[in-house]
């Protein structure tokens, strides 16, 4: 991205897009934890003023992405163990309700529409984690927002903006992508059963299954 999207511009303020792709940035690994973000380089590269730059970095620190040091700058928050231990748990809980709240109510056609979201999925791992990471990130999505629960889509959509800080590593690990794959495969079966019970089972399991994955790396240990 090289300049604004002036489309974009009618319906949202210039520290909100600015935000917004701050954020892509973080998502697909072009910033990385740890990284400093200057105010000058962005403002030359969204071609905006510095004044919607620094608004941008206040709201990205609200939501617990990037940190102001004092004299310092701004820079990409880092997530120690801890606090992975404590998204993830977050995550568990929120998917488990999710997996429970969809399993109840969920039409032919979402049914459908998930198993197609596998075979997109089993496509995109061939051709890389650069390609199969944001599918699965929207997979997931698509099952909160089936739900029709505006509130825990919000605060799910939260949690995974500061997961984005970690959860990439975890598909470069030895072991790819194929375990997540396989559970994506069970989701869809329990919430196809409309089985309440086994279809949060089954959610909260593939967080908890990626959180081990993803502590087992060396990075965390």
């Amino acid at each position: 991205m090289t300049a604004l999207d002036l489309d974009f511009l009618q319906t949202r303020t210039v520290p909100d897009l600015v935000q917004q792709e701050i954020l892509r940035m973080i998502k697909t690994g072009e910033i990385s934890a740890g990284a400093k973000l200057n105010e000058a380089t962005f403002a030359e590269r969204l071609r905006v003023s510095r004044a919607p730059i620094r608004e941008a970095f206040r709201a990205l620190e609200e939501a617990g992405l990037v940190k102001l040091q004092k004299n310092r700058g701004v820079y990409v928050r880092e997530i120690d163990s801890r606090e992975a231990r404590e998204l993830y748990a977050l995550r568990a809980a929120l998917d488990e309700m999710a997996g429970r709240q969809l399993a109840a109510c969920i039409t032919a056609e979402q049914t459908d529409e998930l198993k197609q979201w596998l075979e997109r999925l089993e496509h995109a791992a061939a051709e890389g984690t650069g390609v199969y990471f944001p599918l699965n990130i929207v997979f997931h999505d698509r099952i909160v927002e089936m739900t029709g629960n505006t509130t825990l889509l919000e605060f799910y959509r939260r949690v995974i903006d500061r997961m984005h800080l970690l959860r990439r590593r975890s598909f470069n690990a030895p072991y790819g992508s194929s375990p997540s794959r396989i559970e994506h495969g069970l989701i869809v079966e329990a919430l196809e059963g409309r089985n309440i019970e086994n279809a949060g089972r089954t959610l909260r399991k593939h967080v908890e299954n990626g959180y081990e994955r993803f502590s087992g790396l060396p990075e965390l240990s």
